[in-house]
């Protein structure tokens, strides 16, 4: 959908905003110190020119969005990028002091998440961090192996990963997630299996492991295109996956969704808003929203999100629309391992269109084959069809 004036994209973004009761909030920090090849979010290269203009912009948008809505009920923050920790230490504090002042909702149990790349994560960052309120760190580590970083264009020390969590846990935060990337060109199961092993004994409380997709417009798809790199066939990649399942399953880690496995109690609240459907604010140059049943994007130029304000001009705005509100919680839904109750599935398909037979015989399609199945009242992918769920989840979408 093409952008909207930007006059009537701020009556719009307060029109969704106002009064609004969200589950979460997302605050997105756009400043790299290179882009990763295979990344489609939205970021640009760190000069440290523009980050003072950012946080003071920033501070704008936190105040105005708390003015509107009522943050009592929300449960999770998170602060992705980019590289939320390549602020300086200075400024970071000043964004997570206007959070505390806006958004926190007060509560004790408030999960609060900063991404990180380990190589920005020393003792006086994670010491902002603690002292600001974060009590979780997710750690973009994707490999230990430095030719399969390089694949990806990303270039820190794998000895920085070990060094960045203990500066974290020192500084008092116990909750850390770890994202690794398997299905790497030039990966193989050996070095996968050893990718989880050095994964494993870092004791995160929570892995995120997923397999590498190759975005539209990311430079990794263009090299695929001109035939510099080739992808990992299904067979190895599903090899991988299996092999991720037992053994993080042996280490005591449930699978709660696709790509997500965690300690007893440490699923990722903020992760479960998205795949519950639940509302969530957006703060910050191209962060996404979703209240009731409205989605935008706030605009994704860092210059144009600086020049306008407070609120966000907003893109991509897409009002509530029934057939689109089915796909969506069915594939969001059936992303947890536990699926979905039969009923709740009877509930969302009665809100398409009459007539529309579709969805309803995808669901029963894969019922019948087995990729779907229905035990005690609940709908979930088989172990087989985990492997082929995204097909499934793109068709009912």
């Amino acid at each position: 959908m093409a952008s909207i004036p930007l006059n009537l994209a701020h009556a719009n973004a307060g029109e969704q905003l106002r009064g609004a009761v969200p589950d979460a909030v997302y605050v997105h920090v756009p400043f790299c110190r290179h882009k990763c090849h295979y990344c489609d979010f939205y970021s640009i290269v760190d000069n440290r020119d523009r980050q003072d203009a950012f946080v003071s912009r920033i501070e704008r948008e936190i105040e105005a969005v708390s003015s509107m809505v009522d943050v009592s009920r929300v449960k999770s923050i998170f602060i992705g990028g980019g590289t939320p920790t390549l602020l300086e230490p200075a400024r970071l504090a000043r964004v997570l002091a206007a959070i505390s002042r806006g958004l926190h909702p007060g509560s004790d149990d408030l999960e609060w998440t900063v991404e990180a790349n380990p190589e920005t994560v020393d003792a006086e960052c994670a010491r902002v961090l603690a002292e600001g309120g974060v009590n979780r760190v997710s750690m973009g580590c994707q490999s230990f192996h430095p030719q399969l970083l390089k694949t990806l264009e990303r270039w820190h020390d794998p000895e920085s990963v070990p060094r960045a969590i203990d500066h974290v846990r020192n500084a008092g935060i116990s909750r850390v997630n770890l994202d690794l990337i398997f299905a790497i060109p030039g990966s193989s199961t050996e070095l996968w299996a050893s990718d989880l092993e050095q994964g494993l004994a870092l004791s995160p409380s929570h892995l995120s492991c997923y397999g590498l997709v190759f975005e539209p417009g990311t430079a990794l798809s263009e090299k695929r295109r001109q035939g510099r790199i080739q992808q990992v066939d299904d067979e190895l990649h599903n090899e991988m996956y299996e092999l991720t399942r037992t053994r993080l399953g042996q280490s005591g880690y449930g699978q709660y969704e696709i790509s997500s496995w965690a300690l007893p109690g440490e699923q990722c609240l903020h992760n479960l808003a998205y795949w519950h459907d639940r509302d969530w604010l957006p703060i910050g140059p191209a962060a996404a929203g979703h209240v009731s049943g409205a989605r935008w994007k706030n605009i994704p130029r860092l210059d144009d999100w600086l020049a306008n304000g407070p609120l966000s001009p907003v893109v991509d705005l897409e009002k509530p629309e029934p057939a689109r509100a089915v796909g969506e919680a069915l594939m969001m839904g059936l992303r947890i391992t536990s699926g979905l109750p039969g009923a709740r599935i009877d509930e969302i398909l009665a809100m398409d269109p009459p007539g529309e037979p579709r969805r309803r015989a995808i669901l029963d399609a894969a019922l019948k084959d087995g990729r779907l199945l229905e035990e005690g009242g609940q709908v979930r992918f088989s172990s087989q069809g985990t492997l082929v769920a995204d097909d499934v989840l793109a068709d009912l979408l």
